[in-house]
């Protein structure tokens, strides 16, 4: 009996799921995800990633054995094991989502597609976010972007699966290599991922504007449903659609109200993003504005970015944040732009090996959102305001008494207040008094930030006025840029100010 397979990949769910859905309306399904030796192999994958997928795998299995079938993990090269299925009982067509991954994950999809051709086997792919493939401007982009929205979910039928004998899920064990799972990490699955998102959309997202920016208030402000998107435990639509619905009820406050349609305006974005690099994937790895080759590149500060690592820049708002992050995978949306603004101009750093350090430290990890924040906080983009942020004064605005900082950096907890955003002027003798020693349990900064500063904004407004440069911003703006951004660019005679940001 001939069948339809359904290849999940990073569409962790039952429901709303279009390759599911058509591939049950054909006929039989057999349900696979496959664990590729390759794809863990490379620089932007950690451990904390597949046990996440791992935990995910199970709870998709238990509601597949709800309609007597089952999820079938297999490990090998995706061609290795379509062989093995094809040679073993062929099936009639390949099911999956559209995915805009890392670009091993793009060369991937391609060696399938020659597969399917060699093998006169069909190929059915399904958008699951608001990105078009093969989108020719992105004047249409938004309108396509409203109507998938606005789409009703898809309805998977009654499941008939190929066997009624599938064995159960197998205990999935990581490869050896693999590091660094964050102890505090969110944990997968579609059944944690709707109570995050229950919770947030009735509750949390009272706090959510005005609470997003600070990191002790974020945790609960924001939705924290961003892990649950990356690997398609949710569907976008489905948020977007409970979103919009939750603003509509009776009894919903202004507050809560206004929440929400902060929002929804970050959910638009998110897509956004992740259509730059599915229209140009390339910027995974080269800048955005070629005018910017070569910047920071050719002088790469190898001791200060093992500093930023081991969260010893010496400026503790920075560092509190590099732990925070190891420990926990997550990061709001404004201490995850300091970060990267911090490494790109004091530390000057080339954003490529910074982004991959930071794609294995955040759980949450979506490529196309990422490489594209990384190139506009870094300024490669050529098309965005130069954002600078300095870690003292993100200190003073948004952990004044020092909370956050004393929390994740316990040398931190003896600093006066007096000493606590720049603790390097501690005199001699408190230090003593306190038994702490500036520049050792608490290290100095690495750079003096004011110099280092100014030295880099007067690198990078060199290059930018560069005539070349200035010309070809033009094209980036066409290509990559928000039309309504454009729009208020043309009008204004400068770049966009909107800030984006990584997380919800």
């Amino acid at each position: 009996m001939s069948y339809e397979l359904v290849w999940f990949k990073r569409d962790l769910r039952w429901e709303d799921h279009a390759a599911l859905a058509h591939a049950a309306k054909r006929g039989p399904i057999r349900c696979v995800y496959i664990i590729e030796p390759v794809l863990w192999q490379q620089a932007d994958i950690a451990l904390g990633h597949f046990r996440f997928i791992a935990e995910s795998l199970r709870d998709l299995d238990v509601e597949l054995r709800k309609h007597c079938g089952g999820l079938e993990v297999f490990t090998g090269e995706i061609l290795e094991v379509l062989d093995r299925l094809w040679q073993s009982q062929p099936f009639a067509a390949i099911h999956s989502h559209e995915e805009t991954g890392n670009q091993w994950t793009y060369d991937r999809d391609r060696r399938v597609a020659r597969w399917c051709a060699d093998h006169h086997i069909p190929w059915h792919e399904y958008p699951q976010f608001g990105v078009v493939r093969r989108l020719k401007s992105r004047n249409a982009w938004q309108s396509a972007w409203e109507r998938h929205m606005a789409s009703p979910p898809e309805t998977v039928p009654t499941l008939l699966f190929w066997s009624d004998s599938i064995a159960p899920l197998p205990d999935i064990q990581p490869p050896a290599h693999l590091q660094h799972d964050p102890p505090q990490r969110q944990r997968g699955g579609r059944s944690l991922a709707l109570k995050t998102l229950d919770d947030f959309l009735t509750h949390r997202s009272q706090g959510y504007r005005g609470g997003i920016s600070s990191p002790l208030t974020s945790p609960q402000a924001c939705s924290r449903i961003s892990t649950y998107l990356a690997y398609g435990c949710l569907s976008m639509r489905e948020v977007v659609s409970r979103t919009r619905a939750q603003i509509t009820k009776e009894g919903i406050s202004a507050r809560q109200k206004a929440g929400l349609r902060a929002f929804l305006s970050r959910l638009y974005w998110h897509c956004h993003f992740i259509q730059k690099l599915e229209s140009e994937p390339e910027i995974e790895w080269r800048n955005m504005h070629r005018g910017y080759d070569g910047l920071r590149e050719n002088d790469f500060h190898h001791e200060r970015f093992e500093a930023l690592k081991a969260a010893r820049t010496g400026w503790p708002m920075v560092d509190a944040c590099v732990v925070m992050l190891r420990e926990t995978g997550w990061l709001n949306f404004r201490m995850r732009a300091m970060l990267v603004s911090v490494a790109a101009y004091p530390l000057w750093l080339h954003w490529r090996p910074v982004g991959e350090w930071l794609a294995t430290q955040f759980l949450d990890y979506e490529p196309g959102i990422h490489w594209s924040q990384l190139q506009m906080q870094s300024g490669t983009t050529g098309i965005n305001t130069t954002r600078v942020y300095n870690p003292i004064k993100q200190a003073m605005d948004h952990d004044p008494t020092g909370e956050f900082v004393r929390t994740w950096l316990p040398a931190m907890r003896k600093v006066p207040d007096t000493y606590l955003f720049e603790p390097w002027n501690m005199p001699q003798a408190l230090q003593k008094q306190l038994g702490i020693r500036v520049g050792f349990e608490i290290p100095l900064p690495i750079v003096d930030l004011v110099i280092a500063t100014k030295e880099a904004k007067s690198r990078l407004y060199e290059r930018r006025q560069q005539a070349e440069v200035r010309i070809a911003k033009q094209a980036v703006l066409e290509k990559h840029g928000s039309r309504k951004t454009m729009h208020r660019t043309r009008a204004k005679s400068s770049p966009t100010k909107a800030q984006l940001g990584f997380d919800f």
